[in-house]
């Protein structure tokens, strides 16, 4: 197979990335909304030690644990930002809107 092929087949992988990576982050949103609503922590260490060895445990290869959990420790600091703004967002008071806001100024 030639590199073009194999660009694809990146593309491809790349593509499904992004849906379950997506999904993933609306998961996290509503697991923010949990811990906003429960007062519990965004940052919970023995969590992330728990995902880390999940995915080394279903990790077959060829990538090296080590690298698979450096992806993994961004993605749940991406995941865990998405939780603050959630919690933050949410326990701010919400401002109302005048004409003046608005730009509906006749």
């Amino acid at each position: 197979m030639n590199i073009e092929h194999w660009r694809n087949k990146i593309d491809e992988l790349d593509r499904k990335l992004v849906e379950l990576l997506s999904e993933r982050a609306r998961a996290a949103v509503e697991i923010g909304r949990l811990k906003r609503n429960t007062s519990m922590p965004v940052y919970e260490p023995d969590r992330e030690r728990i995902v880390f060895a999940n995915v080394q445990n279903a990790n077959p290869g060829p990538l090296p644990g080590r690298d698979l959990v450096r992806i993994y420790e961004r993605i749940i600091d991406v995941m865990r930002n998405i939780q603050k703004e959630e919690i933050v967002a949410k326990s701010e008071p919400m401002k109302s809107e005048t004409e003046l806001d608005s730009g509906v100024n006749d």
